[in-house]
């Protein structure tokens, strides 16, 4: 069984979410996947690959503050 999840990458204000622009996308992992592997693809989709995030848990999902910039990136799945 596969989730679908959410992934966008906005801009911050005040270290806020800004929603000035805003990039979205989706991928599909297992079910029974793992924080690690949820936090990988996100960061794909989003072309963060290889960047350094400080990663914290939303609920079901997750928030990502990439260092050394302004902006925020949110992992949710998608029902």
């Amino acid at each position: 069984m596969q989730t679908l999840w959410q992934a966008e990458l906005t801009d911050t204000f005040g270290g806020q979410a800004n929603y000035c622009w805003v990039n979205r996308e989706s991928f599909e992992l297992p079910a029974d996947a793992t924080r690690r592997q949820i936090v990988a693809a996100g960061k794909a989709a989003l072309g963060l690959t290889g960047c350094r995030c400080r990663t914290f848990e939303m609920g079901e999902g997750f928030e990502l503050r990439p260092i050394g910039s302004c902006t925020v990136a949110f992992l949710l799945p998608s029902y």
